[in-house]
């Protein structure tokens, strides 16, 4: 059976985190006494390798090592290949979005204050609210994820390595900030290239697969939960990115665009080919007989070690201290920074914020001691995001100048709404209704209740959006005909003066803007 022993097991997880609480300790320390400003963000500090890295370390955590071999059992190769290429490819829309917004913002360091300027302080809160739940939910299934890892690879208790993984990245982080992350995330993205290079290698030549299991799996043909992820992951992936400001900081870090669209790119590749990878042992699992398909396919890549040598186990366990480190201390330093940005606009002490690393692990601990599924954990914020981004977004184009914060919040609000709706009449009963909201019963039901879920939220956000635009033109415009003024519901929220070309020819006159009245946030 391939399991170090308990001393075995013990060395090699806790040498890991001790090689990374000097390697972060002793960097963060030279830079303890940096501006608020770096400890927050790097703008404009980073070129295209150092950026792949930290993608490549920051969009995988230890929980593929369940999901992903999970979705191999469930939905065979078609499942495999569209959960790799919706989790990676969604990428690029940092590398398309973020010069964007960057001129547009180029203060900014994350989504929300692109929000604030473009909409205003209430869905700026709106958003920001949205954002410190996503990133506090992702924290939390890191933790479970590497607890479950470790007790399914050693035996051992995870709950001792969740506090050590903790206090590690709690004292690195509090140090450094995003720039200690930056460059921890550097180290850690290409030992988990490297690690995983070595693990694969070594499945391949291990592990004896048998022919005739093969075609009896039907995992080589498509089904109906295959179709529908199609549909079902991009959106859910594709938007919930946007609520994850770890990657948000690292887009706003690049040096230049191009140096984005490069390192963004190969992260994409790496990460598609990674995915495909952890996936496939789903597959290589069941035809290797160590499981069925009608099995819990969460396990699959734990059963497929028991058959490897010990040192391919040790292997994979440093590798999954590696992608648990990287991914959390990542979430760790995005949240910090959001909190100070979108509530406290970066007011308060750098102590302050360092205290706020160390006192949000309490209740992340605690709750990941009871999370019993870390695809479940990741599935609660994703019909959020499926219902707000296509509202907000609007906003990016100038030819919907006339969007109001008014339309993004109803839109929003009105996305989960059209859930309720759509699952009340799909089942028949409001209480499933109200489940579907947060797709207790996970993606993989063979129903249509998830599928039309993840068409409704979208959906149903522009349609409210759209009710909310009538309404709010309909009041401005019966209070402007009341109070006999002009209607400007469809004014740019902030004009030039008339005068502009001559103020604008003059170099030593100060440029202003008037703000267009009854905008609606």
């Amino acid at each position: 059976m391939g399991q170090p022993s308990f001393q075995a097991s013990n060395a090699v997880i806790y040498v890991t985190y001790g090689a990374f609480l000097l390697l972060g300790t002793g960097l963060a320390w030279k830079m303890r006494n940096q501006p608020k400003a770096e400890f927050l963000a790097g703008n404009r500090t980073q070129t295209a390798f150092p950026l792949a890295l930290n993608f490549i370390a920051a969009a995988m955590g230890s929980g593929i090592l369940f999901s992903y071999p999970q979705l191999g059992v469930l939905a065979g190769v078609q499942g495999v290949v569209v959960y790799a290429i919706a989790s990676a490819c969604p990428l690029l829309v940092f590398a398309a979005l973020a010069p964007i917004i960057r001129r547009k913002c180029p203060e900014g360091f994350v989504l929300t204050e692109w929000t604030r300027q473009r909409y205003g302080i209430v869905t700026a809160l709106y958003l920001g609210a949205l954002t410190l739940l996503t990133l506090f939910l992702y924290m939390v299934a890191e933790l479970s994820a590497i607890g479950q890892v470790v007790e399914a690879l050693t035996g051992l208790d995870g709950l001792p390595v969740v506090i050590v993984e903790c206090i590690v990245t709690t004292i690195y982080t509090s140090l450094g900030g995003f720039k200690i992350s930056f460059i921890t995330d550097n180290i850690q993205g290409a030992m988990i290239c490297a690690l995983i290079l070595i693990a694969t290698i070594t499945v391949g030549v291990k592990t004896d697969i048998k022919p005739e299991l093969i075609a009896d799996s039907g995992l080589l043909d498509a089904s109906l939960v295959g179709w529908q992820l199609v549909y079902i992951l991009p959106v859910a992936v594709l938007t919930n990115d946007f609520f994850l400001a770890n990657f948000w900081l690292r887009a706003f870090a690049s040096r230049t665009d191009k140096d984005l669209w490069i390192g963004v790119s190969v992260a994409m590749v790496v990460i598609l080919i990674v995915l495909t990878l952890v996936g496939c042992t789903g597959l290589i699992a069941v035809w290797a007989g160590t499981l069925t398909p009608e099995d819990d396919g969460s396990v699959a890549f734990f059963l497929l070690l028991e058959q490897l040598p010990n040192w391919v186990v040790g292997i994979v366990i440093v590798m999954s201290v590696c992608l648990s480190t990287a991914a959390f201390d990542s979430l760790q330093s995005a949240m910090v920074s959001s909190a100070s940005n979108d509530i406290f606009r970066n007011r308060l002490n750098i102590w302050y914020i360092r205290a706020g690393v160390v006192l949000i692990i309490f209740p992340v601990v605690v709750l990941a001691l009871k999370a019993p599924s870390i695809l479940q954990i990741y599935l609660i914020s994703d019909l959020l995001s499926a219902a707000t981004i296509p509202v907000l977004m609007l906003g990016l184009s100038e030819r919907f100048y006339w969007w109001r914060g008014f339309e993004v919040l109803v839109g929003g609000l009105g996305g989960i709404l059209t859930v309720f709706i759509f699952g009340t009449i799909y089942y028949g009963d409001a209480q499933l209704g109200a489940e579907l909201i947060l797709l207790e019963q996970g993606l993989y039901t063979g129903d249509w209740g998830a599928f039309g879920a993840f068409v409704a939220a979208p959906v149903g956000g522009l349609i409210w959006g759209f009710i909310a635009l009538a309404l709010r033109l309909t009041v401005q415009f019966v209070l402007a005909k009341v109070r006999g003024t002009r209607f400007d519901g469809l004014d740019y929220p902030t004009t030039m003066p008339s005068e502009d070309a001559s103020i604008l020819a003059d170099t030593s006159a100060e440029v202003t803007t008037t703000k267009v009245v009854g905008k609606f946030f």
